[in-house]
């Protein structure tokens, strides 16, 4: 049992000064004989705590725990090292997934518990407001159309309120670089006074930190949005500190789990959102929100310049005789007319766009594989209508539809009828096509049935002339010969 101080000062006094026994001193002091052997050599005292009472230092059910070992079992099967989960985003989960309402501490002990970890430290810095922008890479891991993938984190930290932008890319490219930060610009809505970067070739051509020589492009750049770049000394990620933060606080909270979305472009709307809802965030130690923070840096910033910098990597090339067009070892389709025509193609981070004089004729999603083509089957159709018997085997069709939709052009009844299943593909898209399809009664399948399926009654349906209606050659020679004939009479 614990005593008092003075208890403990007659114990020690009585074993020490007078030499009684412990027998006598608990006579003497009318307590436990036990207590007194407990502290009469002084190698135990009351005022420390001894031992635990054994009451369990938390309370959580059977469920919760089995949850808390399910994120970190998912972590050590994904092995990607930047990318797992911790405690605070373990305890977001559980709290909107389990409706959890036990504390965050309760689960930081357990994850310390489970799995022992160090904290990460970062050099506080200070900054004026819109004074500079911290920028870096990362990379995460996504699953994009149901593919693994390891994609690039384009990250901008505003130094004085925090504020942050971040946006994906599938390389880590000139391009990417300079849409990255025009982009982040815009989302700031002005140019701080300086950029502060590593040494990465996308923006160092020689050299490094002070006696760094910038890329041309991203001089030019530097130059049109009035901002200085700096760059840091070499393995001196501290004088980034703010941005390297972010890199992880984006993994750990964006991407775990890992997200899994059908297009980049999907990603980078939810990356956006989560951006814009930081800005309700109120950092420790600060008296404003990061929304307000930022709107102050904003007003010191410079404006955004009239003319909006093209980050594209841009050249001009010629549409071939099979009205594709190549860039960075593949190619992609145009409409059929611009074959044989120069056209201007403008690479981005990840979109590729195809112009002529001006005018937009088509958009991709940047290919960053080797010998690959890419089709729109829309292109083609005009010229397939005219040659009908190449719906079998032409390449935008099979390389776009489904075997599915394939096999049912088989059953109609020529290639003809292959040509309007083809247009309907175009108008109306491969799912409310096979969904029309599958309504169909009967063996037999006709074009006629499909649109029955897939038109509603009172909406009228598409003509596409070259294909429904055959319209002859006026005779004017006839016309001409009925007027001589009239005026003989």
């Amino acid at each position: 049992m614990a005593i008092e101080v003075d208890i403990y000062e007659k114990i020690r006094y009585l074993h020490e000064h007078e030499n009684l026994s412990q027998r006598s001193i608990a006579k003497t002091l009318g307590i436990s004989r036990n207590t007194v052997s407990r502290y009469f050599d002084g190698s135990n005292v009351p005022w420390k705590r001894q031992g635990t009472s054994g009451r369990s230092k938390y309370v959580v059910t059977e469920e919760v725990l089995e949850f808390i070992k399910s994120c970190l079992a998912a972590d050590e099967m994904e092995n990607i090292k930047k990318q797992k989960h911790t405690a605070k985003r373990i305890f977001d989960r559980l709290v909107t997934e389990k409706d959890f309402t036990g504390g965050e501490s309760t689960i930081r002990e357990i994850v310390a518990e489970l799995r022992a970890k160090h904290p990460k430290v970062f050099i506080p810095l200070s900054y004026d407001p819109g004074e500079a922008i911290q920028v870096d890479w990362g990379e995460a891991t996504v699953y994009l159309a149901g593919k693994k993938l390891k994609v690039n984190l384009w990250c901008m930290r505003e130094c004085y309120s925090a504020d942050m932008f971040c946006k994906v890319f599938y390389r880590q490219n000139e391009e990417s670089f300079l849409e990255g930060q025009i982009t982040g610009f815009e989302y700031f809505g002005g140019a701080p006074h300086k950029v502060i970067f590593d040494n990465a070739k996308v923006a160092v051509k020689d050299g490094f930190g002070v006696h760094a020589k910038v890329q041309d492009r991203y001089a030019a750049l530097a130059a049109h949005y009035a901002f200085q770049a700096e760059f840091c000394n070499i393995a001196s990620g501290h004088e980034k500190g703010l941005v390297e933060g972010l890199v992880g606080w984006v993994r750990r909270n964006i991407f775990v789990p890992i997200p899994r979305v059908n297009t980049i472009d999907e990603l980078n709307t939810e990356i956006l959102r989560r951006c814009l809802k930081y800005r309700n965030h109120r950092i420790v130690g600060r008296d404003q929100i990061v929304g307000k923070m930022a709107q102050s840096a904003c007003l010191r910033m410079a404006k955004l310049p009239r003319f909006k910098f093209d980050p594209s990597k841009s050249i001009i090339a010629r549409v071939d005789d099979f009205s594709t067009v190549r860039f960075d070892y593949n190619n992609y389709s145009v409409p059929v007319k611009y074959a044989s025509k120069e056209i201007t193609v403008k690479g981005y981070g990840n979109e590729i766009a195809f112009m002529y004089r001006d005018s937009e004729i088509a958009r991709y999603p940047r290919c960053y594989e080797r010998g690959t083509t890419k089709y729109r089957l829309e292109h083609y159709l005009e010229l397939i209508e005219q040659r009908p018997r190449s719906a079998y085997n032409a390449k935008p069709v099979k390389n776009n539809i489904s075997e599915a939709l394939m096999e049912v052009g088989r059953r109609l009844s020529g290639p003809h009828e292959m040509v309007k299943l083809l247009r309907m593909y175009v108008d109306f898209g491969e799912e409310r096509l096979m969904t029309a399809i599958k309504c169909v009664q009967g063996t037999e399948i006709t074009i006629e049935q499909i649109q029955a399926h897939l038109i509603p009654v009172n909406q009228p349906a598409k003509i596409h002339p070259r294909l429904d209606v055959k319209v002859a050659k006026p005779q004017f020679g006839k016309y001409d010969n009925l007027l001589t004939r009239g005026a003989a009479v």
